[in-house]
């Protein structure tokens, strides 16, 4: 696949840029089950043509500093609220902004909402997009979310029409951009050794070969070429470790 700017692209699927999208935000300093939270943004503000993974690259040290916590409401009267992000991402501040505007709008039966001081202040546009799930109609002028109460069907299509399209289509992505993403994303899983080659997905299996965890084999998981002569597999790597030190 080739991308309109005649760069050699490629289309990822939702479980790839999800995968990835975690893997990242769990090296940042966002809080354990924060980044839960933000994990589509990438993914939705790459189907916009918003940032999209290339914001994302660019972004990853500053993200090793965020602070959330420091977003906080500088006023409120009614159904209008202004939130200060503190200098914070976007896509850390739409978690928040969400679910204020779901609030007013429960209450009032609109909502308003104006942000200040996010950094990147364009990618709140993926509200507009991100609401429907929730039971919002949403809509975006310059740093100000306006939300109304829509009825939530069930129905992916029309409650969430960017998701379906990212689950039909994926996202066109420029092939190197993806592997960098790729990479990134690989310094959150655990260093090679010995001890994780035998943590096989939700098993372990022990030096003597038994199994911890599941067993079913399900999903046709062959769990023998682990098990088989492990002993001595990891004697023989133990003595090339201590070669080479």
């Amino acid at each position: 696949m080739t991308s309109l700017n005649s760069f050699p692209s490629m289309r990822v699927m939702p479980r790839e840029m999800r995968l990835m999208s975690e893997r990242i935000f769990s090296l940042s300093s966002l809080p354990k089950g924060f980044f839960l939270t933000v994990g589509d943004f990438p993914m939705y503000s790459q189907k916009l043509g918003l940032g999209g993974f290339q914001l994302f690259e660019k972004r990853f040290v500053s993200f090793r500093s965020a602070a959330v916590a420091r977003i906080a409401i500088a006023s409120e009267e009614g159904h209008r609220i202004t939130l200060d992000a503190a200098g914070e991402h976007a896509w850390f501040v739409l978690p928040t902004a969400l679910d204020l505007l779901g609030e007013l709008a429960a209450r009032f039966g609109s909502a308003e909402l104006t942000v200040l001081g996010a950094t990147d202040a364009d990618e709140l546009a993926i509200a507009t997009r991100f609401g429907g799930r929730s039971g919002l109609a949403i809509s975006m002028s310059g740093n100000v979310l306006k939300a109304v109460p829509a009825a939530v069907t069930g129905d992916v299509p029309k409650d969430d029409p960017l998701l379906w399209s990212l689950l039909e289509e994926g996202a066109e992505i420029e092939s190197d951009l993806w592997w960098r993403i790729y990479h990134l994303a690989k310094q959150a899983l655990a260093t090679d050794s010995i001890v994780s080659r035998r943590h096989a997905g939700p098993m372990i299996v022990n030096e003597d070969g038994t199994v911890i965890g599941r067993k079913d084999n399900d999903d046709e998981t062959d769990v023998t070429f682990l098990s088989s002569r492990l002993s001595e597999r990891e004697k023989a790597e133990r003595k090339k470790e201590s070669a080479r030190s």
